[in-house]
């Protein structure tokens, strides 16, 4: 059993000359703590500085980001992707001003009531905005508490998962417990990393099991690798007097309450123009010319990737939306970036651009 006084000691010996010095780490305000926990979750931190910044310039505080629109959020956070976090993030702050009169709650449960907080977002909260002894178990600390312990297989199974709160708990100091969290996040960032791990460099060595049974390139077990289904989806730039047709999709599913181009899945690549056709008919009960195919791109999500096959498309004079099963609006292209758009669609427009739609 590694020595747990030992752990916490040279951890944060190290963290002292080597931590990283992080926006959010000079503050203790438990929202801005909150809003760089989310992002973080996701996104690599060299991404998350601006973004952190653009954010709470727009919203400052939990209210203010409580009474936003949450189309203005989510155009801040355009770009960064897994829009889910934002929309909880919204849902979140307006619990909080609702319950707790804007105060986010410095108890576990009560956090743990929040929209969009988990056990980890919570734990962080807790230790680095109150100082109270609270276990994290974001990716990097789970990867390091694994080491530590020669914890083998699967993290994600409920088994290993109860022993890396047990451990990661253990290891959480009832003092200090600011840095503590702060120190064992930027070990598992700088050092005890996923891929060759630093371990000659790690103020942890002479403690970690891994690294004695020489299984720290083996720990965590990688995740095995999985072919992704793979779609092909017709998408209209249906054009009326110089104006494009954007949708806005259903806040709950996949990019939630962005706007896109209307886009249909087809079976067959033959099929396309005939899926485009028939799916804005039913969806906005108007007749277009499909027109020709204008080029493809292709995008990766987390469970599947698309191939977008771009159709320039008119609708007919005379034609008008009679049925709305989305929000809908005719857009100059120079007004598109005024919306909310997931990385597909913005690629989208860099491909009208190069083919002088853009005005």
């Amino acid at each position: 059993m590694p020595d747990i006084g030992k752990i916490r000691s040279a951890l944060l010996r190290w963290y002292k000359t080597c931590g990283r010095d992080l926006p959010w780490r000079r503050t203790r305000d438990p929202y801005r703590i909150w809003v760089s926990e989310v992002m973080l979750q996701q996104t690599r931190v060299e991404t998350v500085i601006d973004y952190y910044h653009c954010f709470l310039e727009a919203f400052p505080a939990v209210t203010a980001l409580a009474v936003a629109d949450l189309e203005a959020v989510l155009k801040i956070w355009e770009g960064m992707g897994y829009y889910a976090r934002a929309r909880n993030l919204h849902r979140g702050a307006q619990a909080v001003v609702e319950k707790w009169d804007g105060e986010l709650p410095r108890n576990l449960p009560d956090l743990l009531r929040v929209p969009g907080i988990g056990r980890s977002t919570a734990g962080a909260i807790l230790s680095l905005a109150f100082e109270i002894p609270t276990p994290v178990l974001d990716g990097n600390v789970k990867r390091v508490v694994a080491r530590l312990f020669a914890l083998r297989g699967d993290l994600k199974r409920p088994a290993l998962e109860k022993k890396l709160w047990r451990y990661s708990e253990l290891l959480t100091p009832k003092g200090r417990v600011h840095h503590y969290t702060q120190a064992v996040m930027d070990l598992g960032a700088i050092l005890c990393t996923p891929r060759r791990p630093n371990c000659p460099h790690c103020p942890l060595q002479n403690e970690c099991r891994a690294f004695r049974l020489q299984l720290q390139e083996k720990i965590p077990a990688p995740s095995k690798k999985r072919s992704l289904p793979h779609h092909h989806v017709a998408l209209g730039v249906i054009r009326k007097r110089g104006r494009i047709l954007i949708y806005r999709r259903p806040v709950e599913g996949l990019l939630g309450g962005l706007w896109g181009f209307p886009n249909y899945r087809s079976r067959t690549k033959k099929g396309l123009s005939e899926a485009l056709g028939q799916g804005v008919r039913k969806d906005y009960g108007i007749r277009i010319e499909s027109g020709k195919p204008v080029g493809s791109l292709s995008h990766g999500y987390t469970h599947f990737t698309v191939t977008f096959h771009l159709f320039d498309c008119s609708c007919r004079d005379g034609e008008k939306i009679v049925k709305r099963a989305f929000p809908t609006k005719w857009v100059y292209p120079r007004d598109l970036r005024d919306y909310p758009l997931s990385a597909s669609d913005r690629k989208v427009i860099r491909k009208l651009s190069a083919i002088s739609y853009q005005q």
